[in-house]
C-alpha cells in the first residue's frame, strides 16, 4: 500500500555497458543506437547500419576506449551515478526513496521504476540527468518510462523534473566543480564541449524557427520558438557559467563533441576548435563538458585523453578536464531542493 507520507526520486542516466568486453560493448551500442530516437532513419536502414556495420566495427574500438577508463567498481558513469543516489538519499532522508535508472542496460530503468513501486511510494519524481533537452536522450528517457508505468495496473503518478540548462543550483554546481581547476591551472582559455547532435535533430525540436543553423545569433537567446532547441540551451548553459565564473568575453567558448557518421552534425566540432585556439596563441586550455552531469567515456576518455593528446601534438602547454557535477555536494543540495519544491 502506498505511503501518503513517502516519495520516490528516479534518477535517470544513459547507460553503460556491462564489461569494458567486445560482447559487453557490442550489446550495448546494439541497444542504444537501435533507438528511433537516437538514430532518427528509416527502420530497415538503421538496422542494417548498426547491425552490419556500426556494432561490429566500433566494438572493439570502443572497447578498447572504454578500458581505458575502467575502473575496479566498474565505469564511471555507474560509479558516479550510484555515489549521487546515495548522496542523494542521505539529504533527503527518510520520507523518500531514492533509484537510479539507466535508459540502456543495467540498472534498468524499469527494475528501478517497480523497486520504487515496491517501496510504497505514493508518487514518483523522475529527473533525467540530461541538463539541455533532447529527443535522443530527455525524451528517450521519459518515453521508456512512461511505456513503463502504462504496464502497471495501477499507474503510478509520476512528475518529470524537466530539464535544467540554467537552473540556478546546476549553474552553480558547474561552477564549483571549475573554479578549483581555473585558480589551480591558470588557463588561458576555458572551452565548453557539449554532446553533439545531427542537425536534422535539433531543427526537429525547433519547427517553428527559420532562423534554426541558418543565423549565427539564433542561439544568442532562448525564446518561443527554440525553447526546446538543444544548441540553443548549450549557449545559454554557457552564458549563465560565464557569468557565474565572471569569464571576460574572449575567456571562453563552446563547441560540440561525439559525432559519428557522415551526416552534418552541429558545429563548431572540438576536435576543429583546439588547432584554432592553438594557433590564436591559446596554450594553457582547460575543457569542461556541461551537457554531462556524470564523469563517462565522453568526458574522461574522449576530452582527458585524446583530446590532451591532440593538444600536446598542437604545441599545447596543458589541457586541464573539469570533472563532472557527480556527487559533488552543491549538486546534491541542488537536486533535493527542487524535489522538496515540488513535494513540500
Amino acid at each position: 500500500m502506498a505511503d501518503p507520507a513517502r516519495s520516490g526520486v528516479l534518477l535517470i542516466n544513459l547507460g553503460t555497458p556491462d564489461s569494458p568486453a567486445v560482447g559487453d560493448v557490442r550489446r550495448y551500442l546494439r541497444e542504444f543506437l537501435s533507438d528511433p530516437r537516437v538514430i532518427d532513419i528509416h527502420p530497415v536502414a538503421r538496422f542494417a547500419l548498426v547491425h552490419g556495420a556500426i556494432a561490429p566495427l566500433r566494438g572493439p574500438r570502443s572497447a578498447a576506449q572504454y578500458r581505458s577508463i575502467w575502473g575496479p567498481d566498474g565505469s564511471p558513469l555507474l560509479v558516479h551515478g550510484r555515489a549521487l543516489e546515495r548522496a542523494l538519499a542521505a539529504e533527503l532522508g527518510d520520507r523518500y526513496v531514492v533509484r537510479l535508472g539507466m535508459r540502456y542496460q543495467r540498472p534498468p530503468l524499469t527494475a528501478s521504476l517497480r523497486e520504487l513501486l515496491g517501496a510504497g511510494v505514493s508518487r514518483i519524481l523522475a529527473l533525467p540527468l540530461f541538463p539541455q533537452y533532447a529527443s535522443s536522450s530527455t525524451g528517450s528517457a521519459l518515453q521508456r518510462l512512461l511505456e513503463a508505468a502504462a504496464g502497471e495496473w495501477n499507474v503510478p503518478t509520476i512528475e518529470v523534473l524537466g530539464e535544467f540548462y540554467d537552473e540556478p543550483g546546476f549553474v552553480s554546481a558547474l561552477a564549483d566543480v571549475t573554479r578549483p581547476v581555473l585558480e589551480r591551472a591558470a588557463p588561458d582559455h576555458l572551452l565548453m564541449s557539449y554532446h553533439g547532435l545531427p542537425e536534422r535533430q535539433v531543427r526537429k525540436s525547433a519547427p517553428d524557427s527559420e532562423r534554426c543553423l541558418s543565423d549565427p545569433a539564433c542561439c544568442a537567446s532562448i525564446r518561443p520558438d527554440n525553447a526546446r532547441c538543444y544548441r540553443a540551451q548549450c549557449h545559454a548553459t554557457s552564458r549563465a557559467l560565464a557569468r557565474e565564473l565572471e569569464l571576460d568575453d574572449g575567456r571562453w567558448s563552446v563547441s560540440f563533441q561525439s559525432r559519428l557518421g557522415r551526416t552534418p552534425w552541429i558545429q563548431p566540432f572540438t576536435d576543429e576548435v583546439l588547432p584554432r585556439l592553438a594557433a590564436a596563441g591559446v596554450r594553457r586550455l582547460a575543457v569542461v563538458c556541461p551537457s554531462f552531469t556524470a564523469d563517462c567515456l565522453e568526458t574522461v576518455e574522449e576530452i582527458g585523453i585524446r583530446a590532451r593528446e591532440q593538444w600536446a601534438g598542437l604545441g599545447g602547454e596543458s589541457l586541464e578536464q573539469v570533472p563532472c557535477v557527480n556527487a559533488h555536494p552543491t549538486w546534491v543540495r541542488s537536486i533535493a531542493e527542487r524535489v522538496r519544491g515540488r513535494v513540500e
